[in-house]
Formats: structure tokens, sequence, C-alpha cells
């Protein structure tokens, strides 16, 4: 007896349709999750440098505070060339070192100031006492650092460290912005910008009921002099925003320095 015939039956075109949309819409799905996860890595890549390159700046800059003011006059035996000690941790403009007495971001201008500060130490290189100074550049909004080797005696430390021979130090340094960008910064971030720029040095005075910020403290130790520690606030922004929402990200790092020197 001869088998029975079987009847092959494949795909009907209609099946293959709604199988290639399945498909399809399977794909789609995988490289919209694709996308978005290379979009979260590229922001967490771009933060993370942010957050990098803040830290060590705030770092440095806390170092380079806390050596302010080495060697003072007071540890030498013998009188000393004043270019081997530190008239003060702090150095100011104008009439340095000729009034010690100046008002911090009052007559001392632009240092020290919100946004300006030179700082006076031996670096152990064999110069001698050298100037550091910290300058925010409000236009560009890129935080300028800068050093002369040897300080000159009697002279402006400003004109010794002008901006144009500063190097970039840290970029994207959202302190000290202008509205429209401040109005849009502070609709995101209300917390960190209260009321307006944000100080990047803040300084604190010795006076004789203690210490005290500077702007509250008796005007006779408001001066270079009297600074016993500055509070450092570094705000940067990622140089893109984010990759999803495209509104802008902000880090907040913050540091104290000392002046450990407190003979002056």
């Amino acid at each position: 007896m001869g088998r029975p015939a079987q009847t092959v039956r494949g795909f009907t075109i209609l099946e293959l349709m709604v199988a290639m949309a399945i498909f399809g819409i399977i794909c789609a799905a995988m490289f919209a999750l694709l996308q978005l996860s290379q979009q979260k890595y590229s922001s967490e890549t771009q933060l993370s440098g942010s957050f990098q390159e803040a830290r060590l700046g705030v770092d440095q800059i806390v170092r380079d505070i806390n050596i302010s003011g080495y060697p003072s006059l007071t540890l030498f035996s013998s009188p000393a060339s004043v270019y081997n000690y530190a008239v003060n941790p702090v150095a100011w403009d104008p009439s340095y070192p000729t009034n010690p007495n100046c008002q911090v971001a009052i007559t001392c201008i632009p240092n020290p100031g919100d946004f300006d500060l030179i700082l006076e130490t031996d670096l152990g290189d064999g110069n001698g006492v050298s100037w550091i100074r910290y300058y925010l550049d409000q236009t560009t909004n890129i935080l300028y650092r800068g050093v002369v080797p040897k300080k000159s005696a009697g002279s402006d430390p400003v004109s010794a460290l002008p901006e144009s021979a500063m190097t970039p130090f840290v970029e994207n340094v959202m302190n000290s912005v202008s509205d429209p960008l401040l109005t849009e910064i502070r609709s995101q971030y209300p917390a960190m910008f209260p009321t307006g720029p944000v100080p990047l040095f803040q300084y604190t005075c010795r006076t004789p009921q203690g210490p005290l910020p500077c702007g509250s403290s008796p005007v006779n130790y408001y001066g270079p002099t009297n600074i016993s520690d500055i509070d450092v606030t570094l705000i940067v922004k990622t140089k893109n925003g984010d990759m999803q929402t495209q509104s802008l990200r902000l880090l907040e790092l913050t540091g104290r320095g000392h002046v450990s020197n407190a003979s002056y």
C-alpha cells in the first residue's frame, strides 16, 4: 500500500509581516536602550571628569593655604632678607606691604577678595619666598593659578602676577555668573545659589572675641594680617549638559585652609 500524501504548509505573507513587525519593534527597543545607555555613560564620564578636576583644584588651594606664611620673621634669630621670610600669609593690593591694615574686599582691592587671592610662602625650591595667586576670570569662568618663584621686595604682587602670565587651573567655574545664566542655574540649584554669586574665598579673622568672619569682625581686625582661615567653595559645570534632558549639571566642592603660623 502506498503512503498517504502529506501536505507541507509554509508561512503566509501575513505571518511573515507580523513576525518582521515584532522583530522590528524588539530591535528598535534594543537600540533605544543602547542609545540611552551611551548617553548615560557619556554624562557620567563628564561628571566624573569635572569632579576630579575640581577636587584636585580644591586640594591644591587648601594645601597652598595651609603652608602660607612660612617662614615668618619671628623664626629667624638674626635679621633676614625680605626674600627669605613671609611678611604675611596673605598678600594684598594696593599698598603692599606698607598698608597691612587695609580691609579685606573693601580697601584691599582686588585681593584678598571673593575671587582673587595671593598667598605668600616658601615652596622649598631654594628661591626663597614665593607668591601664589588664584584669580577667577568672571568673563571666561576660568580659575587661574600663577606663581612668582621669588617675590619682589616692596613691589606690588598683582603687577608681578598679571592675569596674562597665569595658567588656566580649573575651567567652567560657575561661582560668579550673570543673568540669564544665573537665573537658569538658580532655578535648577536653588540651594547652591541662594542669593546670587557664591564667593570662591571666604575669610575668617582672629579677633579678641575669637575667630569671626572677617566681614563681621571689628574693623581693626578686618585686615589680611588677621586672616586665620580661608574657606574655599568651588562650583563647576560639566562641559555639556545632561545628554537626556539637556539641563545643566553642576558640582559644588568645599574645603578649608588654616594658616598654621599664627605669629603675625
